[in-house]
């Protein structure tokens, strides 16, 4: 999450990039990095340090750009909070900064050593899972060879999924699915597997500004190896943000 005091912190420093500092150079040495925006990008986005409606200034998306970040979902419970205007207008600021998005029905590629990878973006925090969803996936792996679906579900503040996560899992795999990844519950959830495919329930915060507790301080990146198309290696980059808003990793 880039706005509220994520943003506040950082344009008080002049330093968009200041969120990522600790961490960058790991993420640039990714072949690609995907993650969850939890919040549209727009002009003359106000300043706050509290509140549950986000938005960030178009000079924060600098800070995804030096962290390696090659896409984004936007499928998320904050996308909308400026509306189809903001929505828009974040897309405008993504493509110009040459990242992906996805979470609109889209699906977006990258060619990587020879595979296409594919990347599709769910929200079900406040929706349910729709068969044109199911058929999205299905279709999209046809098109890929290895397929990364992140979603936005769960409750907030838990550290075990709930019955539905397991059971849209469990679908999304069917449909095609070779790598769940789940956000929301602002804590990191259970890793585990699903017909041979792993699934990361929740990653926690990442870059947020909830230091008040220090579950919310917590969170996964997750670094997958692939050689000759199948998944050779899972390792967990755990980090903590010790500063405010600025996460930094730690041992596993």
């Amino acid at each position: 999450m880039l706005g509220r005091s994520v943003m506040a912190t950082s344009l008080s420093k002049n330093n968009p990039n200041y969120p990522f500092e600790k961490v960058a150079g790991t993420l640039q040495r990714a072949d690609v990095v995907f993650g969850n925006l939890e919040n549209p990008i727009v002009a003359n986005c106000p300043r706050s340090d509290s509140g549950f409606k986000f938005c960030a200034d178009p000079k924060m998306v600098a800070g995804l750009s030096f962290a390696g970040v090659d896409v984004v979902s936007i499928a998320n419970n904050h996308s909308a909070n400026y509306g189809q205007e903001g929505i828009a207008q974040t897309k405008k600021h993504l493509k110009d900064a040459g990242i992906d998005y996805v979470g609109a029905d889209n699906l977006a590629i990258k060619g990587i050593n020879g595979k296409k990878l594919g990347f599709l973006g769910f929200d079900y925090v406040d929706y349910q899972p729709k068969p044109s969803d199911y058929e999205l996936i299905k279709n999209s792996k046809r098109n890929v060879d290895i397929l990364f679906v992140m979603v936005h579900w769960g409750v907030e503040y838990k550290s075990h999924p709930n019955a539905q996560q397991k059971q849209i899992a469990k679908e999304f795999v069917n449909a095609g699915a070779d790598v769940v990844v789940g956000a929301h519950p602002h804590w990191v959830q259970d890793i585990d597997t699903v017909g041979g495919k792993p699934v990361f329930y929740s990653l926690g915060n990442f870059v947020f500004d909830q230091a008040w507790s220090e579950e919310t301080k917590k969170g996964l990146a997750i670094r997958l190896t692939y050689k000759n198309g199948s998944l050779a290696n899972i390792e967990k980059l755990p980090i903590y943000m010790a500063s405010f808003i600025q996460p930094e990793w730690t041992k596993p």
